[in-house]
């Protein structure tokens, strides 16, 4: 192999890579995670392309550096994995916060389950566990036979009211890439909003979400 053939080759890789939207995909999925009261739907296909893309920038870092590669290039390289490094595990992390928060409601809810990863979902099952089991031994086994459920108030309730769910009504900043025109946000009778490419709106998330799930609309 001729000297620099190796350097060349993984340079080549990297900058084929990073030339996809890849990068911008997890920054969108990041932000909409963030924004969004209820978990979306786990980004596996990216999620695991980003890791790839995490590994074969660490060996691009490495490999520099071994080589005596100029610094200021190997620091340019370190900078974008850090930042990719960053919005996965922010991305990561929040859901798995949201999981925590809501994690009665999750289990309890066909749809979210199965926005959840195999990973997310068994952190979601001993979660869930070890909250009833703190819930069973500090709280309710000290209380009268009506009052010892997790998921009620008391026997005569009527359904898991206390239960934490996400609030789907909250007003949140969104903008969407295209025009998409009048869009109606309920049954109220209200004017349908006009909803142009690149402008933000603040609008209730319940009545915007077919819009996010599809990828229509962008949270800010």
């Amino acid at each position: 192999m001729e000297p620099g053939a190796g350097e060349s080759s993984a340079t080549d890789d990297y900058e084929s890579l990073i030339s996809t939207t890849d990068s911008e995909l997890l920054k969108r999925a990041w932000r909409n995670e963030k924004a969004a009261p209820e978990i979306l739907k786990f980004e596996a296909a990216l999620v695991q392309r980003s890791r790839q893309q995490i590994q074969l920038m660490e060996e691009t870092v490495e490999e520099f550096a071994k080589n005596g590669v100029d610094p200021l290039t190997v620091s340019l390289y370190q900078m974008d994995l850090d930042r990719t490094l960053f919005l996965l595990r922010s991305y990561l992390r929040t859901r798995l916060q949201k999981i925590e928060k809501c994690v009665l409601h999750i289990q309890k809810t066909a749809e979210l389950w199965n926005r959840l990863s195999k990973q997310e979902q068994k952190f979601a099952v001993r979660c869930a566990g070890d909250l009833t089991q703190h819930l069973e031994q500090t709280v309710l086994s000290k209380l009268p036979d009506q009052y010892q459920s997790h998921l009620k108030q008391s026997g005569a309730s009527e359904g898991d009211d206390m239960v934490p769910e996400p609030k789907l009504d909250i007003y949140i900043i969104c903008r969407s890439k295209k025009f998409l025109g009048a869009f109606q946000l309920d049954d109220s009778g209200e004017e349908p909003v006009n909803i142009e490419a690149d402008d933000l709106y603040a609008l209730p998330y319940k009545s915007i979400k077919p819009l996010v799930e599809s990828g229509q609309i962008d949270l800010v």
